[in-house]
């Protein structure tokens, strides 16, 4: 099962959503997402809000579409994608995608980001991945990983978010790396890029996001 999440970032940053649609996909809504999901003519299984970003007559309009409606106050702990990505997690999918998740305010796009670290601090890496019309970020724990090359996402870069990321080795990148020590701050490793079929990666301490952009 592949549970697609669609919050209410901006919408000139959303690919393409029916591309991501298929028999095995549940959709799941987020504040203004779920509107912008039906505009698309997507009817979300389950939709999270406070719905503080639409206005009365769209809410009315989502009220009559969507079965099961999580409704919550602003005044809240977590936020509403948080809320979305418990509950998708808890649905034990092979696959998250999270959209609608970057770009407008800054505070949101970090808070989201590290939403996707939360599950590897426990010790289970979690296939999600974060996407916009021109990334895709994933979070990866130590380990061995293949990675295929992909036309319309040309660079490829590694970000630490600890303080260090051990043994970090690159096979089939343009710039190729062996048992590199990598610290957060570092940008050594910005705008890599596949010169065969497939690469590999891998380390053997600390967490490391991979984000798969185009200009």
């Amino acid at each position: 099962m592949i549970i697609n999440i669609v919050a209410g970032g901006p919408e000139d940053l959303l690919p393409c959503l029916h591309d991501y649609e298929d028999e095995t996909v549940t959709w799941v809504g987020v504040d203004r997402g779920v509107f912008n999901l039906l505009k698309r003519e997507i009817k979300p299984t389950v939709a999270f809000g406070d719905f503080d970003s639409v206005s009365p007559e769209e809410l009315i309009y989502i009220e009559s579409q969507v079965v099961e409606l999580k409704q919550y106050q602003p005044e809240k702990n977590e936020t509403d994608m948080e809320l979305a990505l418990n509950w998708a997690l808890a649905q034990n999918p092979d696959t998250i995608r999270l959209f609608g998740a970057t770009g407008g305010r800054l505070d949101h796009l970090f808070a989201n980001v590290q939403l996707l670290i939360g599950p590897l601090l426990k010790g289970k890496q979690e296939n999600i991945f974060l996407i916009d019309r021109n990334n895709c970020l994933e979070v990866k724990i130590p380990g061995s990983y293949k990675i295929p090359k992909r036309a319309a996402e040309k660079y490829i870069s590694f970000v630490p978010v600890t303080l260090n990321v051990s043994n970090l080795t690159l096979e089939g990148f343009k710039y190729p790396l062996k048992n590199q020590h990598i610290s957060m701050g570092s940008t050594l490793c910005i705008s890599n890029e596949l010169i065969s079929d497939y690469g590999t990666f891998s380390f053997s301490e600390g967490i490391l996001i991979v984000i798969r952009s185009h200009d």
